[in-house]
């Protein structure tokens, strides 16, 4: 896992929990095309071959943190603007740049399904290479969290129309939270205060490991105080293959870390490596801690892959959306009480 590039990337997950995109208008295009995770770049071959084609891999192709192995952030398809055509116009995922003497406003614009939906798309125009790498440095942060944002959205947007009941009611009625995963997830364990569901092939495992724990002051929300009591966890109801084995974190590289807000509520997000203690299984995670300040608790929804041979970005971003979808029963009692704290009451 790649320690390059931290500081940037924690920036980047923290305007990717803010960030959005927005549908505003009647939806009249074709369905988007592409594979999870694929960004197609309209841009001449010699810009694309030159400094600023180098920007753009530096930036959106670089290896996302988190991960066992080297992974993209996208995977980058480069089309020259005379080849953009109908073919292409539907990709998921476009950034446009226009180079150009002839370029009469230069700047950045974002935009929703121009011409396909759920599509995200950017362009920059600039009259020179130099104006460009300007306007793409002070909106690469910007750019990254509202491509990232748009695939977890696309997601979240599936598991919506289709996701697993059973967990849903089990979650609903004995947890009082909800969360929508997709059909085929199935409940391991349940005990008060936890429950692991998870949905498994031959060739990988996708799990969410959801508990409860009470809720004492800010401190909790530390890796120091969230880090033992997950490892506790885990020793105790995730038992490995092998006998004496059972699955915890990798120290061996620093937890990435963040404090955000979520559906209103004070949050925090951990991502990075889990391991199986005295055997050889691993893969990354990511995990979601949410205050309920209505029941004086802190729910912890940590999700891992299992994908040994095999990419697993995007089977990673696939159970984040799956854990972002937690919602409280008891919201309305949340906003309130967050109401009269900032009223001063």
């Amino acid at each position: 896992m790649k320690i390059k590039n931290y500081n940037l990337i924690v920036l980047l997950l923290s305007i990717v929990m803010l960030f959005s995109c927005s549908n505003n208008g009647t939806i009249l295009h074709s369905n988007i095309t592409g594979k999870a995770g694929e960004l197609l770049v309209v841009i001449s071959k010699e810009s694309w071959d030159g400094p600023t084609g180098k920007l753009i891999r530096e930036t959106l192709a670089q290896p996302q943190l988190g991960l066992p192995q080297d992974e993209p952030i996208f995977d980058l398809i480069d089309v020259p603007q005379n080849a953009f055509k109908s073919i292409f116009k539907s990709t998921r995922n476009v950034l446009q740049t226009s180079i150009s003497l002839n370029v009469e406003e230069e700047g950045i614009r974002f935009t929703d399904d121009v011409w396909a939906y759920p599509q995200a798309t950017v362009q920059i125009k600039a009259k020179t290479p130099k104006k460009f790498e300007e306007i793409f440095n002070e909106n690469k942060i910007k750019i990254m969290s509202y491509f990232i944002a748009a695939e977890k959205e696309r997601l979240t947007l599936n598991y919506i129309k289709f996701h697993e009941k059973g967990v849903y009611n089990v979650l609903n009625k004995d947890f009082g939270v909800t969360m929508k995963v997709p059909p085929g997830f199935a409940i391991t364990e349940q005990k008060k205060d936890f429950i692991w569901y998870k949905y498994e092939t031959p060739e990988i495992s996708q799990g969410i490991i959801l508990y409860t724990i009470p809720y004492h002051s800010d401190s909790t929300f530390t890796v120091n105080y969230l880090l033992p009591i997950r490892d506790r966890m885990l020793k105790s109801h995730v038992p490995g293959p092998t006998d004496g084995s059972y699955m915890t974190t990798e120290k061996r590289f620093p937890q990435i870390f963040n404090i955000h807000e979520h559906n209103g509520n004070y949050a925090s997000e951990m991502r990075g490596l889990w391991k199986v203690q005295n055997d050889f299984m691993g893969g990354p995670y990511v995990s979601l801690a949410e205050l309920d300040a209505a029941n004086q608790r802190v729910v912890i929804a940590f999700a891992y892959v299992y994908a040994p041979s095999k990419d697993k970005r995007n089977f990673l971003r696939q159970v984040e959306a799956m854990i972002y979808s937690l919602k409280m029963n008891d919201q309305a009692k949340n906003d309130k009480i967050k109401s009269q704290i900032k009223m001063g009451n």
